[in-house]
Protein backbone atom coordinates (compact mmCIF):
# COMPACT_ATOMS: atom_id res chain seq x y z
CA UNK A 1 0.00 0.00 0.00
CA UNK A 2 1.00 3.08 -1.03
CA UNK A 3 0.75 6.41 2.43
CA UNK A 4 1.79 10.06 0.90
CA UNK A 5 3.42 11.80 3.92
CA UNK A 6 1.83 15.16 4.86
CA UNK A 7 5.04 17.23 5.91
CA UNK A 8 5.71 20.00 3.60
CA UNK A 9 8.79 19.72 1.55
CA UNK A 10 9.40 16.18 2.47
CA UNK A 11 12.08 14.80 -0.55
CA UNK A 12 10.20 11.92 -0.91
CA UNK A 13 6.55 11.85 0.72
CA UNK A 14 5.62 8.27 -1.14
CA UNK A 15 5.88 5.72 0.60
CA UNK A 16 5.52 2.06 0.34
CA UNK A 17 4.43 -0.66 2.76
CA UNK A 18 3.11 -4.06 1.31
CA UNK A 19 2.11 -5.59 4.69
CA UNK A 20 -0.74 -3.39 4.40
CA UNK A 21 -2.43 -4.53 1.82
CA UNK A 22 -3.99 -6.87 3.90
CA UNK A 23 -6.66 -5.17 5.47
CA UNK A 24 -6.65 -6.74 9.08
CA UNK A 25 -2.93 -5.64 9.18
CA UNK A 26 -4.07 -2.50 8.19
CA UNK A 27 -6.56 -1.73 10.47
CA UNK A 28 -4.33 -3.55 13.57
CA UNK A 29 -1.12 -1.53 13.04
CA UNK A 30 -0.14 0.84 15.78
CA UNK A 31 1.73 3.44 13.11
CA UNK A 32 3.85 3.76 10.10
CA UNK A 33 6.61 6.56 9.57
CA UNK A 34 8.04 8.29 6.52
CA UNK A 35 10.98 6.47 5.46
CA UNK A 36 12.46 10.18 4.35
CA UNK A 37 11.52 12.54 7.34
CA UNK A 38 9.98 10.49 9.91
CA UNK A 39 6.52 12.38 9.90
CA UNK A 40 3.74 9.91 11.68
CA UNK A 41 1.41 8.91 8.19
CA UNK A 42 -1.67 7.24 10.01
CA UNK A 43 -3.01 10.80 11.15
CA UNK A 44 -4.18 10.99 14.50
CA UNK A 45 -4.13 6.73 14.21
CA UNK A 46 -7.26 6.85 12.12
CA UNK A 47 -6.80 8.50 8.60
CA UNK A 48 -4.22 7.09 5.78
CA UNK A 49 -3.68 10.13 2.97
CA UNK A 50 -2.97 8.14 -0.16
CA UNK A 51 -1.98 10.63 -2.66
CA UNK A 52 -2.32 14.40 -2.96
CA UNK A 53 -5.20 15.99 -4.55
CA UNK A 54 -4.37 19.95 -4.50
CA UNK A 55 -2.30 22.24 -3.30
CA UNK A 56 -2.81 26.49 -2.53
CA UNK A 57 -1.81 29.13 -1.07
CA UNK A 58 -3.19 28.03 2.75
CA UNK A 59 -3.14 23.79 2.41
CA UNK A 60 -3.15 20.57 0.80
CA UNK A 61 -5.82 18.22 -0.25
CA UNK A 62 -5.02 14.76 0.12
CA UNK A 63 -7.29 11.75 -0.27
CA UNK A 64 -7.54 8.81 2.14
CA UNK A 65 -8.51 6.25 3.99
CA UNK A 66 -10.98 5.79 7.46
CA UNK A 67 -9.68 3.21 8.56
CA UNK A 68 -11.96 2.74 11.40
CA UNK A 69 -14.93 2.57 8.98
CA UNK A 70 -15.72 -1.14 8.03
CA UNK A 71 -15.34 -0.36 3.91
CA UNK A 72 -12.33 2.05 5.21
CA UNK A 73 -14.53 4.86 3.90
CA UNK A 74 -12.93 7.59 1.88
CA UNK A 75 -12.39 10.87 2.55
CA UNK A 76 -10.39 14.13 1.94
CA UNK A 77 -7.58 15.64 4.32
CA UNK A 78 -6.91 19.27 4.45
CA UNK A 79 -3.79 20.05 6.02
CA UNK A 80 -2.71 23.55 6.58
CA UNK A 81 0.33 24.69 4.74
CA UNK A 82 0.90 28.44 4.24
CA UNK A 83 3.43 28.91 1.85
CA UNK A 84 5.84 32.28 1.43
CA UNK A 85 7.17 33.81 4.55
CA UNK A 86 4.67 34.96 7.12
CA UNK A 87 4.26 37.98 9.50
CA UNK A 88 2.66 36.61 12.77
CA UNK A 89 -0.37 38.28 11.97
CA UNK A 90 -0.90 37.06 8.48
CA UNK A 91 0.25 33.49 10.01
CA UNK A 92 -2.70 34.22 12.67
CA UNK A 93 -5.24 35.54 10.13
CA UNK A 94 -4.46 32.26 7.63
CA UNK A 95 -5.02 29.84 10.62
CA UNK A 96 -8.14 31.46 11.64
CA UNK A 97 -9.79 30.92 7.85
CA UNK A 98 -8.64 27.31 8.46
CA UNK A 99 -10.61 26.98 11.85
CA UNK A 100 -13.32 28.68 10.64
CA UNK A 101 -13.47 26.47 7.25
CA UNK A 102 -13.93 23.79 9.62
CA UNK A 103 -16.47 25.22 11.78
CA UNK A 104 -18.75 26.64 8.94
CA UNK A 105 -18.58 22.52 7.33
CA UNK A 106 -19.30 21.43 11.15
CA UNK A 107 -22.27 24.11 11.07
CA UNK A 108 -23.58 23.74 7.66
CA UNK A 109 -22.36 20.42 5.70
CA UNK A 110 -25.00 17.92 8.02
CA UNK A 111 -27.69 20.58 7.40
CA UNK A 112 -27.03 20.58 3.56
CA UNK A 113 -26.90 17.73 0.69
CA UNK A 114 -24.63 19.70 -1.45
CA UNK A 115 -22.07 21.08 1.28
CA UNK A 116 -19.50 17.68 2.28
CA UNK A 117 -19.84 16.97 6.16
CA UNK A 118 -16.93 17.56 8.16
CA UNK A 119 -15.82 14.48 9.81
CA UNK A 120 -12.68 15.89 12.73
CA UNK A 121 -10.63 18.84 13.39
CA UNK A 122 -7.47 18.44 15.24
CA UNK A 123 -3.96 19.38 15.46
CA UNK A 124 -0.52 17.33 15.43
CA UNK A 125 2.53 17.88 17.02
CA UNK A 126 5.80 16.40 15.68
CA UNK A 127 9.39 16.52 16.39
CA UNK A 128 10.34 19.60 13.58
CA UNK A 129 13.00 18.33 11.02
CA UNK A 130 15.88 20.89 12.79
CA UNK A 131 16.60 19.20 16.17
CA UNK A 132 14.88 20.45 19.21
CA UNK A 133 12.07 22.01 18.11
CA UNK A 134 8.16 21.04 17.34
CA UNK A 135 6.15 21.66 14.74
CA UNK A 136 2.33 21.77 15.12
CA UNK A 137 0.13 20.90 12.22
CA UNK A 138 -3.45 21.44 12.04
CA UNK A 139 -5.84 18.80 9.76
CA UNK A 140 -9.57 18.95 8.94
CA UNK A 141 -11.07 16.15 7.96
CA UNK A 142 -14.22 16.05 5.42
CA UNK A 143 -16.53 14.13 2.82
CA UNK A 144 -14.82 13.05 -0.35
CA UNK A 145 -17.28 13.90 -3.23
CA UNK A 146 -16.53 11.45 -6.36
CA UNK A 147 -16.24 13.43 -9.04
CA UNK A 148 -15.70 16.05 -11.28
CA UNK A 149 -15.39 20.01 -9.98
CA UNK A 150 -16.94 22.23 -13.23
CA UNK A 151 -13.33 23.79 -14.41
CA UNK A 152 -12.07 20.69 -15.56
CA UNK A 153 -15.28 19.72 -17.32
CA UNK A 154 -15.00 22.70 -19.24
CA UNK A 155 -11.82 22.05 -19.87
CA UNK A 156 -12.94 18.13 -20.69
CA UNK A 157 -16.12 19.24 -23.13
CA UNK A 158 -15.98 22.78 -23.55
CA UNK A 159 -18.67 25.26 -23.34
CA UNK A 160 -21.98 24.86 -21.27
CA UNK A 161 -25.34 24.94 -23.27
CA UNK A 162 -27.89 27.38 -21.79
CA UNK A 163 -29.90 24.87 -20.02
CA UNK A 164 -26.98 22.65 -18.26
CA UNK A 165 -25.54 26.80 -17.23
CA UNK A 166 -29.14 26.92 -15.75
CA UNK A 167 -29.05 23.96 -13.85
CA UNK A 168 -25.78 24.96 -12.38
CA UNK A 169 -27.07 28.52 -11.29
CA UNK A 170 -30.50 26.91 -9.83
CA UNK A 171 -28.52 24.33 -7.43
CA UNK A 172 -26.14 26.32 -6.43
CA UNK A 173 -28.28 29.38 -5.66
CA UNK A 174 -30.40 26.94 -3.44
CA UNK A 175 -27.45 26.41 -1.91
CA UNK A 176 -26.15 30.12 -1.04
CA UNK A 177 -29.77 30.96 -0.07
CA UNK A 178 -29.47 28.12 2.45
CA UNK A 179 -25.79 29.41 3.18
CA UNK A 180 -27.00 33.19 3.46
CA UNK A 181 -29.70 32.01 5.38
CA UNK A 182 -27.39 30.68 8.09
CA UNK A 183 -25.78 34.14 8.27
CA UNK A 184 -22.42 33.66 6.30
CA UNK A 185 -21.17 34.71 2.83
CA UNK A 186 -18.94 32.22 0.62
CA UNK A 187 -16.32 34.68 -0.99
CA UNK A 188 -15.16 32.20 -3.05
CA UNK A 189 -17.18 31.01 -5.79
CA UNK A 190 -15.65 29.58 -8.81
CA UNK A 191 -16.01 26.87 -11.02
CA UNK A 192 -13.06 24.68 -9.61
CA UNK A 193 -14.72 25.39 -6.33
CA UNK A 194 -18.11 23.42 -7.57
CA UNK A 195 -18.07 19.57 -8.31
CA UNK A 196 -20.47 17.44 -9.83
CA UNK A 197 -20.67 13.87 -8.44
CA UNK A 198 -20.31 11.22 -10.35
CA UNK A 199 -24.21 10.93 -9.98
CA UNK A 200 -25.03 14.03 -10.99
CA UNK A 201 -25.66 16.05 -7.90
CA UNK A 202 -23.68 19.57 -7.58
CA UNK A 203 -21.70 20.42 -4.52
CA UNK A 204 -20.39 23.46 -2.81
CA UNK A 205 -16.83 23.31 -1.92
CA UNK A 206 -14.33 25.44 -0.24
CA UNK A 207 -15.52 27.39 2.58
CA UNK A 208 -12.29 28.58 3.61
CA UNK A 209 -12.80 32.10 2.86
CA UNK A 210 -16.72 32.71 4.64
CA UNK A 211 -17.26 36.00 6.54
CA UNK A 212 -20.30 36.13 9.00
CA UNK A 213 -22.83 38.83 8.19
CA UNK A 214 -25.20 40.80 10.08
CA UNK A 215 -28.86 39.66 11.02
CA UNK A 216 -29.77 43.54 9.58
CA UNK A 217 -28.75 44.62 6.22
CA UNK A 218 -26.57 42.01 5.10
CA UNK A 219 -23.44 43.58 5.73
CA UNK A 220 -20.30 42.14 7.11
CA UNK A 221 -18.96 43.34 10.40
CA UNK A 222 -16.02 45.74 9.64
CA UNK A 223 -13.96 45.15 6.17
CA UNK A 224 -13.30 41.93 4.27
CA UNK A 225 -10.29 39.87 4.27
CA UNK A 226 -8.81 39.83 0.74
CA UNK A 227 -9.53 36.22 -0.03
CA UNK A 228 -10.98 35.78 -3.49
CA UNK A 229 -9.87 34.36 -6.95
CA UNK A 230 -8.92 36.72 -9.58
CA UNK A 231 -11.39 38.81 -11.63
CA UNK A 232 -14.26 36.29 -10.15
CA UNK A 233 -14.75 38.84 -7.16
CA UNK A 234 -16.31 41.78 -7.43
CA UNK A 235 -15.14 45.35 -6.85
CA UNK A 236 -16.11 45.53 -3.57
CA UNK A 237 -14.08 42.40 -2.50
CA UNK A 238 -11.16 43.59 -4.31
CA UNK A 239 -11.05 46.43 -2.59
CA UNK A 240 -11.51 44.92 1.28
CA UNK A 241 -14.28 46.67 1.66
CA UNK A 242 -17.75 44.95 3.12
CA UNK A 243 -19.01 42.04 1.34
CA UNK A 244 -22.83 41.03 0.87
CA UNK A 245 -24.83 38.33 -0.38
CA UNK A 246 -25.03 39.50 -4.07
CA UNK A 247 -20.79 39.32 -3.86
CA UNK A 248 -21.67 35.73 -4.30
CA UNK A 249 -23.71 36.43 -6.94
CA UNK A 250 -21.52 38.31 -8.98
CA UNK A 251 -19.04 35.52 -8.63
CA UNK A 252 -21.90 33.19 -9.36
CA UNK A 253 -22.76 35.51 -12.72
CA UNK A 254 -19.06 35.45 -13.78
CA UNK A 255 -18.58 31.71 -13.20
CA UNK A 256 -22.02 30.93 -15.50
CA UNK A 257 -20.36 33.23 -18.40
CA UNK A 258 -17.35 31.55 -18.17
CA UNK A 259 -19.57 28.21 -18.40
CA UNK A 260 -21.26 30.00 -21.13
CA UNK A 261 -18.36 31.13 -23.40
CA UNK A 262 -15.60 28.93 -22.55
CA UNK A 263 -13.38 31.41 -21.59
CA UNK A 264 -11.34 32.08 -19.13
CA UNK A 265 -12.82 35.53 -17.25
CA UNK A 266 -9.61 37.69 -17.89
CA UNK A 267 -10.26 37.06 -21.52
CA UNK A 268 -13.94 38.66 -21.17
CA UNK A 269 -13.22 41.15 -19.05
CA UNK A 270 -12.86 44.93 -20.56
CA UNK A 271 -10.93 46.58 -17.65
CA UNK A 272 -10.39 49.80 -19.85
CA UNK A 273 -14.38 50.07 -19.57
CA UNK A 274 -15.20 48.24 -16.76
CA UNK A 275 -17.16 46.07 -18.15
CA UNK A 276 -18.10 42.29 -19.06
CA UNK A 277 -18.16 41.62 -22.75
CA UNK A 278 -19.27 37.92 -23.00
CA UNK A 279 -22.59 37.59 -25.05
CA UNK A 280 -21.30 37.67 -28.62
CA UNK A 281 -19.29 34.16 -27.34
CA UNK A 282 -22.25 32.33 -26.07
CA UNK A 283 -26.29 31.24 -27.83
CA UNK A 284 -28.62 32.40 -24.67
CA UNK A 285 -32.22 34.01 -24.27
CA UNK A 286 -32.55 37.98 -24.36
CA UNK A 287 -34.12 36.99 -20.45
CA UNK A 288 -31.16 35.03 -19.01
CA UNK A 289 -28.58 37.68 -20.90
CA UNK A 290 -30.34 40.52 -19.09
CA UNK A 291 -30.49 38.44 -15.67
CA UNK A 292 -26.66 37.60 -15.39
CA UNK A 293 -25.68 41.45 -16.37
CA UNK A 294 -27.42 42.98 -13.40
CA UNK A 295 -25.45 39.71 -11.05
CA UNK A 296 -22.46 41.46 -13.14
CA UNK A 297 -23.38 45.10 -11.99
CA UNK A 298 -20.19 46.57 -10.14
CA UNK A 299 -22.74 48.78 -7.65
CA UNK A 300 -23.60 46.00 -5.01
CA UNK A 301 -27.22 47.17 -4.24
CA UNK A 302 -27.96 47.47 -7.60
CA UNK A 303 -27.69 44.01 -8.24
CA UNK A 304 -30.34 40.95 -7.17
CA UNK A 305 -30.00 41.44 -3.25
CA UNK A 306 -30.63 37.91 -2.86
CA UNK A 307 -30.28 34.45 -3.80
CA UNK A 308 -33.86 33.84 -3.98
CA UNK A 309 -34.67 36.75 -6.18
CA UNK A 310 -32.62 35.17 -8.98
CA UNK A 311 -34.12 32.22 -8.18
CA UNK A 312 -37.54 34.14 -9.03
CA UNK A 313 -36.27 35.49 -11.79
CA UNK A 314 -34.85 32.28 -13.65
CA UNK A 315 -38.16 30.28 -12.72
CA UNK A 316 -40.34 32.90 -14.47
CA UNK A 317 -37.83 32.76 -17.44
CA UNK A 318 -38.79 29.02 -17.86
CA UNK A 319 -42.22 29.24 -17.32
CA UNK A 320 -45.26 29.26 -20.13
CA UNK A 321 -46.54 32.42 -21.34
CA UNK A 322 -49.69 33.29 -19.28
CA UNK A 323 -52.27 36.12 -20.28
CA UNK A 324 -52.04 38.32 -17.27
CA UNK A 325 -55.47 39.13 -15.92
CA UNK A 326 -54.63 41.87 -13.23
CA UNK A 327 -52.05 44.58 -14.80
CA UNK A 328 -48.42 43.72 -13.42
CA UNK A 329 -47.09 46.95 -11.55
CA UNK A 330 -43.70 48.13 -13.33
CA UNK A 331 -40.20 48.76 -11.19
CA UNK A 332 -37.16 50.08 -12.96
CA UNK A 333 -34.49 47.82 -13.70
CA UNK A 334 -30.74 48.97 -13.62
CA UNK A 335 -30.48 46.24 -16.55
CA UNK A 336 -32.99 47.06 -18.74
CA UNK A 337 -36.51 46.89 -19.23
CA UNK A 338 -38.58 46.19 -16.30
CA UNK A 339 -39.30 43.02 -14.36
CA UNK A 340 -43.31 42.62 -12.93
CA UNK A 341 -44.10 42.41 -9.12
CA UNK A 342 -46.34 39.86 -8.10
CA UNK A 343 -49.84 40.68 -7.75
CA UNK A 344 -51.55 39.46 -4.36
CA UNK A 345 -54.26 37.65 -6.81
CA UNK A 346 -55.06 36.23 -9.77
CA UNK A 347 -53.02 34.16 -12.55
CA UNK A 348 -49.43 34.28 -12.27
CA UNK A 349 -47.59 37.40 -14.35
CA UNK A 350 -44.96 36.17 -16.82
CA UNK A 351 -42.05 38.93 -17.26
CA UNK A 352 -42.71 38.90 -21.34
CA UNK A 353 -40.93 42.63 -21.58
CA UNK A 354 -37.40 42.12 -19.90
CA UNK A 355 -35.03 43.29 -23.03
CA UNK A 356 -31.48 42.73 -23.21
CA UNK A 357 -29.44 45.64 -22.61
CA UNK A 358 -28.42 47.76 -25.84
CA UNK A 359 -24.91 47.37 -26.08
CA UNK A 360 -22.94 50.12 -24.44
CA UNK A 361 -21.24 53.00 -26.76
CA UNK A 362 -16.95 51.70 -27.38
CA UNK A 363 -14.68 54.44 -26.54
CA UNK A 364 -14.44 54.65 -30.69
CA UNK A 365 -17.96 55.45 -31.09
CA UNK A 366 -18.14 58.33 -28.19
CA UNK A 367 -15.22 60.18 -29.91
CA UNK A 368 -16.25 59.64 -33.42
CA UNK A 369 -20.14 61.49 -31.89
CA UNK A 370 -18.23 63.80 -30.22
CA UNK A 371 -16.29 64.88 -33.52
CA UNK A 372 -19.31 64.64 -35.90
CA UNK A 373 -21.30 66.76 -33.16
CA UNK A 374 -19.03 68.99 -32.91
CA UNK A 375 -17.79 69.29 -36.76
CA UNK A 376 -21.56 69.23 -38.09
CA UNK A 377 -22.44 71.94 -35.09
CA UNK A 378 -20.12 74.35 -36.95
CA UNK A 379 -21.45 73.98 -40.20
CA UNK A 380 -24.92 74.41 -39.31
CA UNK A 381 -24.42 77.44 -36.65
CA UNK A 382 -22.26 79.07 -39.88
CA UNK A 383 -25.32 78.06 -42.71
CA UNK A 384 -27.85 79.38 -40.34
CA UNK A 385 -25.95 82.80 -39.14
CA UNK A 386 -25.47 83.16 -42.95
CA UNK A 387 -29.29 82.37 -44.45
CA UNK A 388 -31.40 83.61 -41.42
CA UNK A 389 -31.59 87.38 -40.55
CA UNK A 390 -32.65 87.04 -36.92
CA UNK A 391 -30.12 85.75 -34.25
CA UNK A 392 -32.49 84.03 -31.84
CA UNK A 393 -34.75 82.94 -35.05
CA UNK A 394 -31.37 81.28 -36.03
CA UNK A 395 -30.05 79.54 -32.72
CA UNK A 396 -33.38 78.51 -31.94
CA UNK A 397 -33.67 76.14 -35.38
CA UNK A 398 -29.86 75.43 -34.68
CA UNK A 399 -30.42 74.13 -31.26
CA UNK A 400 -33.60 71.95 -32.55
CA UNK A 401 -31.61 70.47 -35.69
CA UNK A 402 -28.86 69.26 -33.02
CA UNK A 403 -31.29 67.75 -30.23
CA UNK A 404 -32.52 65.70 -33.07
CA UNK A 405 -28.97 64.69 -34.58
CA UNK A 406 -27.93 64.01 -30.91
CA UNK A 407 -31.07 61.88 -30.23
CA UNK A 408 -30.47 59.91 -33.18
CA UNK A 409 -27.13 59.23 -32.48
CA UNK A 410 -27.74 58.06 -28.82
CA UNK A 411 -30.26 55.41 -30.12
CA UNK A 412 -28.00 53.93 -33.09
CA UNK A 413 -30.67 55.59 -36.02
CA UNK A 414 -27.56 56.97 -37.43
CA UNK A 415 -24.08 55.51 -36.88
CA UNK A 416 -20.88 54.51 -38.47
CA UNK A 417 -20.86 55.60 -42.28
CA UNK A 418 -24.18 57.71 -41.53
CA UNK A 419 -22.28 60.09 -40.11
CA UNK A 420 -19.36 60.67 -42.59
CA UNK A 421 -22.21 61.06 -44.78
CA UNK A 422 -24.03 63.34 -43.15
CA UNK A 423 -21.29 65.55 -42.43
CA UNK A 424 -20.12 65.63 -46.23
CA UNK A 425 -23.59 66.41 -47.54
CA UNK A 426 -23.95 69.28 -44.83
CA UNK A 427 -20.26 70.69 -45.96
CA UNK A 428 -21.15 70.95 -49.57
CA UNK A 429 -24.18 72.46 -48.89
CA UNK A 430 -22.27 75.24 -47.05
CA UNK A 431 -19.77 75.54 -50.15
CA UNK A 432 -22.76 76.28 -52.20
CA UNK A 433 -24.55 78.88 -50.54
CA UNK A 434 -24.60 82.53 -52.19
CA UNK A 435 -22.82 84.03 -49.95
CA UNK A 436 -21.44 84.41 -46.29
CA UNK A 437 -22.45 88.36 -45.57
CA UNK A 438 -25.03 87.73 -43.45
CA UNK A 439 -22.49 85.66 -41.03
CA UNK A 440 -21.03 87.86 -38.49
CA UNK A 441 -17.47 87.08 -39.74
CA UNK A 442 -18.76 89.20 -43.38
CA UNK A 443 -15.38 88.03 -44.80
CA UNK A 444 -15.10 83.93 -44.19
CA UNK A 445 -14.55 81.77 -46.78
CA UNK A 446 -14.87 78.44 -47.52
CA UNK A 447 -11.65 77.71 -45.87
CA UNK A 448 -11.99 79.35 -43.00
CA UNK A 449 -15.71 77.44 -42.55
CA UNK A 450 -13.75 74.34 -42.91
CA UNK A 451 -11.28 74.87 -40.18
CA UNK A 452 -14.09 76.27 -38.04
CA UNK A 453 -15.31 73.28 -38.53
CA UNK A 454 -12.68 71.06 -37.72
CA UNK A 455 -11.46 72.52 -35.20
CA UNK A 456 -14.67 72.41 -33.15
CA UNK A 457 -14.99 69.06 -33.64
CA UNK A 458 -11.55 68.38 -31.96
CA UNK A 459 -12.76 70.50 -29.23
CA UNK A 460 -15.87 68.35 -29.02
CA UNK A 461 -13.16 65.21 -28.98
CA UNK A 462 -11.11 66.60 -26.36
CA UNK A 463 -14.25 67.48 -23.96
CA UNK A 464 -15.87 63.81 -24.45
CA UNK A 465 -12.78 62.18 -23.73
CA UNK A 466 -12.04 64.41 -20.62
CA UNK A 467 -15.90 63.99 -19.08
CA UNK A 468 -15.15 60.21 -19.71
CA UNK A 469 -11.95 59.47 -18.11
CA UNK A 470 -13.75 61.69 -15.06
CA UNK A 471 -16.86 59.26 -15.61
CA UNK A 472 -14.30 56.59 -15.61
CA UNK A 473 -12.49 57.53 -12.30
CA UNK A 474 -15.50 58.53 -10.47
CA UNK A 475 -17.21 54.98 -10.75
CA UNK A 476 -14.23 53.07 -10.28
CA UNK A 477 -14.06 55.03 -6.64
CA UNK A 478 -17.32 55.49 -5.40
Amino acid sequence: MKIQCTRPGCPCPQNVFADLNNKATLQRVEQKYCTSCAMPLILRGRYIPLKLLGQGGFGAAFLARDRDTPTLRQCVVKQFQPTGDLKAKQLEIAQNLFRREAEVLEKLGRSHPQIPDLFAFFSLSIPSLQTGKEEEFFYLVQEFIDGQDLEEERKSKGKFSQEQVLEVLLEILKVLKFVHNHGQIHRDIKPSNIMRQRHGRLYLLDFGAVKEVTAAGGSSRGKSTRIYSGVFAPPEQIRGSQVYPSTDLYSLAVTAITLLTGKDPEELYDSYNSQWLWRNYSQVSDYLEAILNRMLLSIPHQRFQSAQEVIDALNRAKAPPVKPQIPPLKVPNPVSGTIPVPQPAGPPVVATNLQPRKPRFSLLEVLSGAAFTGFEGALLFIALGSLVSSVELGLGVWGMIMGGLIFAEFHRIIEKIDLILIAGLTLAAVAFLPDLRNFPLEDMILEDVIITAIVSGAGAIATAALFRLIYQLLSRWL
